[in-house]
């Protein structure tokens, strides 16, 4: 059981760790510092709650089960913080600011007035015998203790509950972002898994009101479904942020490797390997292999034969390619016919070209182009027909 308490809190801390950046350079974004309120202060409950933290509480202020108000403070707080995020989080950027400002007073005077009474209820109880594990249950029926562990857990399951409704209304919403929707879906599930906690607890206190003995509710079935609601929440924070950045950067990196056709193609042109940069970002390293074909490319424009790229291009769509594929067909073909031109022209020579030709529409399709040079068999079909001298066509037809 101890580890279950910090493993939730390392996950809790590495979401808080993930948003901070971006919650300290908005701070003034209240829907932002609802986001960092709810994860400071479920680091804090796993923490505060953990049996050994819960002890040394104990000892270091002299005063037996102090930890238990300081700890159902701080559920309570954390129940409030669910309630403020999705109250900005509904109405923040919406026009219903003023509602969005009466609805977050309401929170947080009310849960507020919570974490009073509960400390002024610990002052008037009897509880000189110190419970690490079974608090709730030992004192169930002590008077002020009994009111205190009723509200606490009172608070908690009407946060929880108004929370998992929302959670699971916005899943259903049309238009979210994919790693978005994922995200709740994790905040639903964790949510729903603290009514839970609140049940089992609920349930053994009203045992032992009736003589009965259900402990192991409070003491083994409520830590756990707190632990792993605890961990559903933290993913929830996490797969949005998470799952979009490793998304950007498999995008980005497949982009560079479907540009190296192309880079490989262009080298004698560029008179060498594009720079290479081991230690550079995925980001640098597809904008300098950018840069280095589209340098090749306005290089390469005298030889390029715009008659050719028209021809390839009928080619291309009579044999049956799609007008975007027969597009980047006939540039590979015309490409391919400049590279070998350039190879054998002198340097003063156009290669029978007047002035330059306009490269912009390659420089705008380096993909797409650099795509279909891995289909060489199609390249050769284009080129083959596009080469071909009309009248030979017209017979052979």
């Amino acid at each position: 059981m101890y580890i279950s308490f910090w493993l939730p809190g390392l996950v809790l801390t590495a979401a808080l760790v993930i948003k901070l950046p971006s919650i300290l350079k908005l701070w003034r974004d209240p829907l932002l510092r609802a986001v960092g309120g709810l994860l400071l202060f479920a680091c804090a409950v796993f923490a505060f709650a953990a049996p050994a933290t819960i002890s040394w509480t104990n000892r270091v202020t002299g005063v037996p089960n102090i930890a238990a108000p300081l700890v159902y403070s701080l559920i309570t707080a954390l129940s409030a913080s669910w309630l403020l995020l999705v109250v900005h989080w509904r109405n923040g950027h919406t026009d219903r600011r003023e509602q969005t400002r009466r609805a977050t007073r309401w929170v947080v005077c009310v849960y507020a007035a919570v974490v009073v009474a509960l400390w002024v209820l610990f002052a008037l109880a009897d509880v000189p015998v110190e419970q690490v594990r079974n608090l709730d249950t030992y004192y169930a029926s002590t008077p002020f203790m009994r009111e205190e562990i009723l509200l606490y857990l009172l608070a908690h399951t009407v946060a929880c509950t108004i929370t998992t409704r929302l959670v699971w209304n916005w899943i259903r919403t049309d238009g979210l972002d994919a790693w978005l929707r994922w995200g709740l879906r994790f905040l639903g599930i964790g949510y729903a898994t603290n009514l839970l906690f609140s049940a089992a607890k609920l349930t053994a206190v009203v045992a032992r009101w009736t003589g009965h003995d259900l402990d192991w509710l409070n003491a083994n079935i409520a830590p756990s479904a707190a632990c792993i609601a605890a961990t559903f929440v933290a993913i929830g924070f996490i797969v949005p942020h998470a799952g979009q950045y490793f998304h950007d950067r498999w995008l980005t990196r497949r982009q560079h490797r479907g540009l190296k056709p192309l880079a490989r193609l262009l080298r004698p042109v560029a008179g060498g390997r594009e720079p290479l940069a081991l230690r550079a970002t995925a980001e640098l390293r597809l904008l300098r292999r950018e840069t280095y074909i589209r340098d090749a490319l306005l290089q390469l424009s005298r030889f390029l034969d715009e008659n050719l790229r028209g021809r390839a291009h009928d080619a291309a769509l009579a044999l049956g390619h799609e007008p975007g594929r027969a597009q980047a067909l006939a540039a590979a073909v015309t490409i391919l016919e400049a590279v070998e031109s350039g190879r054998h022209a002198p340097d003063d020579d156009g290669g029978g070209n007047t002035g330059e030709a306009d490269t912009s529409y390659l420089l705008q399709e380096i993909q797409a182009l650099s795509e279909v040079l891995r289909h060489p068999d199609e390249i050769t079909a284009v080129r083959t027909r596009a080469t071909v001298p009309a009248e030979s066509m017209s017979t052979h037809e």
